[in-house]
């Protein structure tokens, strides 16, 4: 697994083995990151800040790192992801451009920052993507506008918070990555699939 692009184009970032953590795809994150750069009307990820939640080994955001934005949050609660990220901000040396919180993605705390963009890789078929969008939001750490890229099996089907608007839906293999705009007030949850 390797950096796709940006200043630390081709740096391998390390990841346990197994499938209790699973990077996203070099081939998917640069896809990915290809919607975000020339895709999405009036976004610009250069010196933006960014969440990852569920952020395992912290490929998306130290993608995010490498392409141009200001600083990154993690968010993981898995002591063996937990070293892997540590492990790969080192190597990287992007220390003052990251902070790791060691945090359930589906209850953190009230947040004082919040976000442009989001990246949500929790594991397939479990539900989290509407939870955690929605105590996100509600905790303060979606912008309004914010962007949240989510990813599920594409098997599944998706409840997206009524307050976001899907913006697009991508499959990549057995992965579908959905693009969506968070439009600032109280999520209620709808089915999209």
């Amino acid at each position: 697994m390797r950096i796709v692009a940006g200043k630390h184009k081709g740096r391998v970032l390390q990841a346990p083995k197994g499938r209790n953590t699973r990077p996203t795809s070099d081939r998917t994150r640069g896809a990915v990151f290809n919607i975000l750069e020339h895709g999405i009307e009036d976004f610009d990820l250069r010196g933006s800040e960014v969440l990852d939640v569920f952020a395992g080994t912290g490929a998306l955001g130290l993608e995010a790192l490498s392409r141009g934005a200001a600083k990154v949050t993690f968010m993981e609660i898995g002591r063996e992801a937990l070293k892997y990220l540590n492990n790969n901000i080192v190597a990287l040396k992007v220390e003052e451009q990251t902070q790791v919180l060691k945090s359930d993605a589906t209850r953190p705390r009230a947040s004082s920052t919040s976000y442009s963009l989001i990246f949500l890789d929790p594991p397939y078929g479990k539900g989290f993507i509407p939870k955690a969008l929605s105590i996100l939001t509600n905790q303060g750490w979606v912008t309004p506008g914010g962007l949240c890229v989510a990813e599920e099996g594409s098997d599944q089907e998706v409840e997206i918070p009524e307050h976001f608007e899907l913006l697009d839906r991508r499959d990549y293999g057995s992965a579908q990555i959905l693009f969506l705009k968070y439009k600032g007030s109280s999520p209620e949850i709808g089915l999209v699939g």
